[in-house]
């Protein structure tokens, strides 16, 4: 990741000041198409509950993989990844992206560098493109995007990003779509969203959806649940 003067947010956990702005995880991209309340509770208020089993899965999951990874991969820069990536497909995994200006940062579970494009893959336990899930993804694809920005000599004009959603410990890519500046615009506007709860500039709302409450693990802690 780029080099940026940074310290904790005083009051919010998970965000950092990165040179004078707020910046989040992405994954908090995926948490508010959910329920931006859930953020709320847990890096606002602090409130701590047991992580669910999907989750203890997932983190289980992705150390594996990226144990299995490692066996195999050569180290590199990113600058030489992008400069290998001109001729021949490559891959990474938990590549970290950093973007400073739109104040989100994260690891993308999988890249797939080609001549010709850049995949980016977020694994999901399922196989149902939540517009959450897309969210986070796009997010990660615009982070991406922010940080190639310094290599354009290498990369050239032609190569896009594409999204891709992928069922985790497979390889089945069930969902995936060009992102395209309608895409761009989209993810941009709600991570200006997240920034305004951030600073206190709109207020953190709450699902109105009770199937989202009765799986929420902060249901028992939660003053505004959507449940009779």
């Amino acid at each position: 990741m780029p080099k940026t003067r940074s310290k904790p947010h005083p009051d919010i956990s998970q965000v950092m000041i990165m040179d004078g702005q707020n910046n989040f995880p992405i994954s908090w991209l995926n948490k508010q198409g959910y329920c931006e309340y859930s953020i709320y509770l847990e890096n606002v208020k602090g409130i701590q509950m047991q992580p669910t089993l999907d989750m203890v899965v997932g983190t289980k999951e992705h150390a594996r993989l990226e144990e299995d990874f490692k066996k195999d991969a050569k180290p590199a820069t990113f600058e030489e990844m992008l400069e290998t990536s001109k001729t021949t497909e490559i891959l990474s995994r938990e590549l970290p992206v950093l973007s400073v200006h739109y104040g989100v940062r994260g690891y993308i579970d999988e890249v797939w560098m080609t001549p010709d494009e850049f995949i980016i893959i977020d694994d999901k336990p399922g196989t149902q493109a939540f517009a959450s899930s897309i969210n986070q993804v796009y997010g990660y694809c615009l982070a991406f995007k922010d940080t190639i920005k310094p290599f354009k000599n290498i990369i050239g004009a032609k190569r896009g990003i594409t999204a891709a959603l992928r069922q985790r410990g497979t390889d089945n890519i069930f969902w995936s779509a060009y992102f395209d500046n309608k895409a761009e615009s989209v993810i941009i506007n709600l991570i200006n969203r997240v920034q305004n709860l951030i600073s206190g500039n709109e207020e953190f709302v709450p699902t109105q959806n009770p199937r989202k409450c009765r799986s929420c693990r902060f249901k028992r802690k939660c003053d505004k649940r959507a449940l009779p």
